[in-house]
């Protein structure tokens, strides 16, 4: 990224009849004795196909069996997810505040779901023995419910990206552009109040922004670079040819870039009101 050139994420037959039998004439005849045939026995022959038992009364008949087929493992559906990375919306905004309540999230909620929110969702889900996917699931969600409370809206809107660095004490007294390096905040204080505050950068290491106490000397609108010639729009000079000013690339391109030495402001709007406030004279401090 480049670096801004100012200056400072499924039927049986019938029987046959036999002839009578004749006598003959010549002879009288002869009664014949009576033949009787001997009554057949009584058949002791069992019949050649034996009947099954009956089943007792007492003892009931087993039911029949039917082969049933093995029940097959049901997979539980997986959870519904509600955000992921590239999500964006106020939701996305209150899951970061939730998550900063409890210390799993170090910035300011943006309402962006990138790598940062995905990396603490799965910093969170790791710590609580859920699947750490870095999306947030209906599961994720229940528990981080369960764990916070609703963010205010100061939570949920803070004025920068970054939370604020404590100021140093040279910023608790009179009018004061308190510039902080390692929040990258600048707060505009006076009497030791913040009335309004904004996400700055700074120069390179090359082109460092220089660090102590100055006052602002000269406030130029619209300001042109005549070193790099590059706008610099609410120029505030505090020291040389560096200034509190807006950066279009800075906007465009955020972190990934860097100053000649000036502190970069991407809020336009923010940096323009502060403009209209700031006077020659009041101070500025620049610190670790």
């Amino acid at each position: 990224m480049a670096a801004l050139a100012t200056g400072c994420e499924p039927g049986a037959a019938p029987g046959a009849q036999t002839a009578p039998r004749q006598t003959p004439a010549t002879r009288p005849a002869v009664p014949s004795p009576a033949r009787t045939e001997p009554a057949p026995a009584p058949s002791t022959a069992e019949p050649s196909t034996v009947p099954p038992p009956r089943p007792s009364a007492s003892t009931p008949a087993p039911a029949p069996t039917t082969a049933r087929p093995a029940p097959e493992p049901s997979a539980a559906p997986p959870a519904r997810v509600l955000m992921r990375t590239g999500s964006e919306s106020d939701r996305v905004r209150e899951l970061q505040a939730r998550l900063r309540q409890i210390g799993h999230f170090g910035r300011n909620p943006t309402g962006y779901y990138g790598s940062v929110t995905a990396d603490s969702v799965r910093s969170f889900q790791a710590k609580r023995g859920l699947t750490t996917t870095g999306s947030t699931d209906e599961a994720t969600w229940k528990r981080l419910l369960a764990m916070t409370r609703t963010p205010t809206a100061e939570e949920l809107r803070p004025p920068t990206e970054r939370p604020l660095a404590t100021p140093d004490k040279r910023c608790l007294t009179g009018r004061v552009l308190c510039v902080s390096k390692s929040s990258r905040t600048l707060a505009w204080m006076i009497d030791g109040r913040v009335v309004s505050a904004m996400d700055v950068r700074f120069g390179s290491e090359y082109t460092p922004t220089r660090e102590g106490e100055f006052e602002v000397f000269w406030k130029s609108r619209d300001h042109v670079s005549t070193l790099y010639d590059t706008p610099m729009p609410y120029a505030l000079f505090f020291s040389g040819g560096q200034a509190v000013h807006y950066s279009a690339d800075f906007a465009a391109n955020g972190y990934g870039g860097a100053s000649h030495g000036c502190v970069n402001v991407r809020d336009k709007k923010k940096v323009a009101a502060l403009f209209d406030q700031v006077k020659n004279g009041d101070k500025v401090v620049v610190f670790r």
